[in-house]
């Protein structure tokens, strides 16, 4: 779950939540490969962005298999404030946490992103260890209760 943001001409950017609804966050949950109950959320549910906002008007059918294919406005034309930043929950445990996610697909690299970063520390590769955040000027390290293989496929897939 997170404020949905994707990468356009060399720039990561929001997308604004005018027509954003379920459909859209259905897209959204499938381009990144998650399954679950999608749920689209509004006036920047997951905090505001920054930067441009790069997409308005998103109108999938929800049969899409990226944002690529939906109805949209053109690259960077908006009428929005970040405070209309779109967002989703692709999320099907309650209580599970899926932040800063990110996949390529075709020509739209899509994260959901929620300003924290992650990295593994104290294995004895850079591929392995301790999974630490590192949030509001802080690392710190994360609980393992409800912890599964899934949670370690969305650090991996991070890094």
């Amino acid at each position: 779950e997170g404020r949905v943001e994707v990468y356009h001409d060399g720039k990561w950017g929001t997308i604004c939540d005018d027509q954003w609804d379920d459909r859209d966050a259905e897209v959204v949950c499938r381009q990144l490969g998650l399954s679950g109950n999608p749920k689209a959320l509004s006036w920047a549910h997951y905090g505001q962005g920054s930067g441009p906002i790069l997409l308005d008007e998103v109108e999938c059918s929800g049969n899409e298999l990226s944002l690529d294919q939906c109805k949209k406005s053109d690259w960077g034309q908006q009428n929005c404030d970040h405070i209309e930043d779109a967002g989703v929950s692709c999320d099907p445990f309650t209580g599970t946490d899926l932040r800063l996610y990110t996949r390529q697909m075709t020509s739209v690299l899509l994260r959901i992103s929620h300003s924290f970063l992650s990295r593994l520390a104290g294995g004895r590769s850079p591929s392995e260890g301790r999974v630490e955040v590192y949030y509001n000027g802080d690392w710190g390290t994360v609980c393992d209760d409800g912890w599964t293989d899934l949670g370690a496929q969305v650090v991996c897939r991070q890094l």
